[in-house]
C-alpha cells in the first residue's frame, strides 16, 4: 500500500511540474511574438529614418560639447588669473594703508626720511598699477561719478549741497575691473542734501499740494 501511495504522489508531482512548464511556455510566447511582430513591422525605409535620426542627434550632441569646450577654454585663457588678481589687490590696499599711517604719524611729519619712504611706496604702487594694466586690470573711475550699483558700493552719505544727490564725493577703497568682469566694487561715499534743505523741499512740496487741492 505504501508503495502505491508513493507512486501516486510522484505522478501528481510530475503532472504539476508539466503544468507549470506549459504555463511558462504559454506566458513567454506572446511576448516574443509581440517583439517579433514589432520588428517585422518596421520597413527598411523606417529603419533608415531611425538611423538618420540617431546620427543627427549624436552629431548635435558632439557639436554642443565642442562649443562648451571652446567657451571654457576661452574663459580659462581670458580670466585664468582672476582669483590671483583679486588676492593681489590686498597688497595694493596694504601699501595705501601704510602710506596713510606714516603720513599721519606726528613724529615723522615733515622729516626727510618720511618723504623718501612715501616716495618709494608711491613708486611701488605705480609699478603695481602698470602691471595690472598690462593684464587688462583697470581701476574703476568713481570720484564725481553718479553712483552705479553695478560697480560702486555706497558705504556712507556726506552732506554736500553743491553736488547732485547720489554723486560720489569720496573713494574709500578703489575698485577694479578685469576686462568686462568686476574684480571688486569701489567702496564710496555719496552726497546728500542737508537736512534743512530736505525739510525745506518737503515743505514746498506740501504747500504745492495744498494749492492744487484748493484749486
Amino acid at each position: 500500500m505504501e508503495k502505491e501511495e508513493i507512486k501516486q504522489q510522484e505522478e501528481i508531482n510530475n503532472n504539476e511540474d508539466n503544468n507549470e512548464d506549459n504555463d511558462v511556455e504559454n506566458n513567454s510566447n506572446p511576448a516574443s511574438e509581440d517583439i517579433t511582430d514589432k520588428e517585422e513591422k518596421l520597413t527598411p525605409e523606417e529603419e533608415i529614418n531611425q538611423l538618420k535620426d540617431k546620427v543627427t542627434r549624436t552629431f548635435a550632441e558632439m557639436e554642443n560639447q565642442r562649443r562648451r569646450f571652446e567657451k571654457e577654454k576661452d574663459e580659462a585663457f581670458e580670466y585664468g588669473g582672476f582669483s590671483f588678481a583679486k588676492e593681489t589687490l590686498n597688497l595694493l590696499d596694504n601699501l595705501e594703508r601704510s602710506r596713510s599711517s606714516l603720513e599721519s604719524d606726528e613724529t615723522l611729519k615733515g622729516t626727510e626720511a618720511l618723504n623718501k619712504l612715501i616716495e618709494h611706496l608711491n613708486i611701488i604702487t605705480k609699478d603695481m598699477l602698470t602691471i595690472f594694466k598690462k593684464n587688462n586690470i583697470e581701476p574703476i573711475i568713481a570720484l564725481n561719478q553718479k553712483l552705479d550699483p553695478n560697480i560702486h558700493q555706497a558705504m556712507m552719505e556726506i552732506e554736500d549741497d553743491a553736488k547732485e544727490i547720489g554723486t560720489i564725493v569720496q573713494e574709500i577703497q578703489k575698485g577694479f575691473m578685469m576686462k568686462d568682469r568686476l574684480l571688486r566694487p569701489s567702496l564710496v561715499a555719496v552726497s546728500k542734501k542737508k537736512d534743512s534743505q530736505v525739510s525745506s523741499n518737503a515743505e514746498k512740496n506740501e504747500e504745492n499740494r495744498e494749492k492744487i487741492d484748493e484749486n
